[in-house]
Protein backbone atom coordinates (compact mmCIF):
# COMPACT_ATOMS: atom_id res chain seq x y z
CA UNK A 1 0.00 0.00 0.00
CA UNK A 2 0.76 3.58 -1.26
CA UNK A 3 0.78 6.72 1.13
CA UNK A 4 -0.06 9.90 -0.31
CA UNK A 5 -0.91 13.38 1.03
CA UNK A 6 -1.88 16.07 -1.18
CA UNK A 7 -3.95 19.78 -0.95
CA UNK A 8 -6.72 18.95 -2.89
CA UNK A 9 -8.37 23.04 -4.24
CA UNK A 10 -12.06 22.29 -5.42
CA UNK A 11 -13.49 25.44 -7.59
CA UNK A 12 -17.01 26.87 -6.51
CA UNK A 13 -19.05 24.56 -8.31
CA UNK A 14 -17.44 21.83 -7.09
CA UNK A 15 -17.59 22.22 -3.28
CA UNK A 16 -21.11 20.39 -2.70
CA UNK A 17 -20.06 17.22 -5.10
CA UNK A 18 -18.99 13.85 -3.15
CA UNK A 19 -15.49 13.72 -4.64
CA UNK A 20 -14.13 12.02 -1.57
CA UNK A 21 -17.08 9.34 -1.97
CA UNK A 22 -16.33 8.40 -5.10
CA UNK A 23 -12.46 8.26 -4.54
CA UNK A 24 -13.44 5.65 -1.67
CA UNK A 25 -15.88 3.68 -4.09
CA UNK A 26 -14.72 3.70 -7.25
CA UNK A 27 -10.98 4.08 -7.14
CA UNK A 28 -10.91 1.96 -3.94
CA UNK A 29 -8.56 4.71 -1.78
CA UNK A 30 -8.89 5.06 1.91
CA UNK A 31 -9.23 8.95 2.67
CA UNK A 32 -7.58 10.55 5.79
CA UNK A 33 -9.09 14.07 5.68
CA UNK A 34 -6.18 15.94 7.70
CA UNK A 35 -7.36 19.56 7.51
CA UNK A 36 -10.50 21.19 5.77
CA UNK A 37 -11.51 24.57 4.77
CA UNK A 38 -14.70 25.34 2.94
CA UNK A 39 -16.20 28.73 2.09
CA UNK A 40 -19.34 27.97 0.41
CA UNK A 41 -19.40 29.71 -3.51
CA UNK A 42 -16.26 30.66 -3.32
CA UNK A 43 -13.46 27.57 -2.49
CA UNK A 44 -12.72 24.78 -0.62
CA UNK A 45 -9.50 23.34 0.02
CA UNK A 46 -8.74 19.74 2.00
CA UNK A 47 -5.66 18.75 3.19
CA UNK A 48 -5.84 14.35 2.75
CA UNK A 49 -3.99 11.27 3.25
CA UNK A 50 -4.70 8.88 0.30
CA UNK A 51 -3.71 5.66 1.05
CA UNK A 52 -4.33 2.47 -1.52
CA UNK A 53 -2.46 0.58 -4.36
CA UNK A 54 -0.58 2.50 -6.76
CA UNK A 55 -2.80 1.62 -9.65
CA UNK A 56 -5.45 3.20 -7.80
CA UNK A 57 -3.61 6.30 -6.56
CA UNK A 58 -2.76 7.33 -10.46
CA UNK A 59 -6.32 6.76 -11.39
CA UNK A 60 -7.97 8.66 -8.25
CA UNK A 61 -5.03 11.54 -9.23
CA UNK A 62 -6.33 11.33 -12.98
CA UNK A 63 -10.26 11.18 -11.51
CA UNK A 64 -9.52 14.67 -9.63
CA UNK A 65 -7.55 16.20 -12.79
CA UNK A 66 -10.95 15.45 -14.71
CA UNK A 67 -13.09 17.34 -12.51
CA UNK A 68 -10.82 20.46 -12.55
CA UNK A 69 -9.68 19.94 -8.97
CA UNK A 70 -6.09 21.21 -8.33
CA UNK A 71 -4.23 18.75 -6.93
CA UNK A 72 -0.92 19.32 -4.72
CA UNK A 73 1.46 17.46 -3.07
CA UNK A 74 1.76 18.58 0.88
CA UNK A 75 4.72 20.77 0.66
CA UNK A 76 5.43 21.43 4.14
CA UNK A 77 6.12 19.29 6.86
CA UNK A 78 7.36 20.00 10.53
CA UNK A 79 10.58 19.54 11.75
CA UNK A 80 11.38 18.69 15.37
CA UNK A 81 14.83 19.65 16.73
CA UNK A 82 15.41 16.91 19.61
CA UNK A 83 18.62 19.29 20.54
CA UNK A 84 16.55 22.45 20.67
CA UNK A 85 14.00 21.16 22.69
CA UNK A 86 13.65 20.35 26.76
CA UNK A 87 11.02 18.66 27.08
CA UNK A 88 8.63 20.75 29.02
CA UNK A 89 5.65 19.17 27.67
CA UNK A 90 3.94 22.86 26.35
CA UNK A 91 3.03 21.05 22.68
CA UNK A 92 1.74 18.10 23.86
CA UNK A 93 -1.71 19.17 24.71
CA UNK A 94 -2.35 21.33 21.25
CA UNK A 95 -1.25 18.37 18.61
CA UNK A 96 -4.74 16.70 18.12
CA UNK A 97 -2.58 13.79 15.64
CA UNK A 98 -0.64 12.53 18.55
CA UNK A 99 2.23 13.45 16.67
CA UNK A 100 3.88 15.25 19.81
CA UNK A 101 3.88 12.56 22.38
CA UNK A 102 5.31 12.23 25.98
CA UNK A 103 7.01 9.53 27.80
CA UNK A 104 5.32 9.96 31.09
CA UNK A 105 7.63 7.78 32.98
CA UNK A 106 10.96 9.62 31.66
CA UNK A 107 8.94 12.59 30.86
CA UNK A 108 10.45 12.93 27.58
CA UNK A 109 8.92 14.55 24.42
CA UNK A 110 9.19 11.87 20.98
CA UNK A 111 7.55 13.33 18.08
CA UNK A 112 6.00 10.73 15.35
CA UNK A 113 6.27 11.77 12.26
CA UNK A 114 4.28 9.92 10.27
CA UNK A 115 0.82 10.98 12.70
CA UNK A 116 2.15 14.49 11.86
CA UNK A 117 -0.70 16.43 9.68
CA UNK A 118 1.67 19.65 9.58
CA UNK A 119 -1.46 21.33 11.38
CA UNK A 120 1.32 23.82 12.38
CA UNK A 121 -0.84 24.03 16.02
CA UNK A 122 2.48 23.21 17.67
CA UNK A 123 5.25 25.84 16.36
CA UNK A 124 3.58 28.97 19.07
CA UNK A 125 3.50 26.83 21.75
CA UNK A 126 6.72 26.35 22.08
CA UNK A 127 8.86 28.22 23.73
CA UNK A 128 12.00 26.98 22.74
CA UNK A 129 11.41 27.01 18.69
CA UNK A 130 12.70 23.51 19.16
CA UNK A 131 9.64 22.74 16.35
CA UNK A 132 9.70 24.54 12.68
CA UNK A 133 7.92 23.81 9.22
CA UNK A 134 9.88 23.23 6.74
CA UNK A 135 8.48 23.90 2.78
Amino acid sequence: MKKKRVVLTFPPDMIDQPITYHLVKEHDLMINILRANITPKEQGRLVVEMIGKKSSLDTGMAYLSGLGVEVQPLAQDIKWHEKKCIHCTACISICPSGALNVDREEMLVTFLKDKCIACELCIPVCPYRAIEIQF
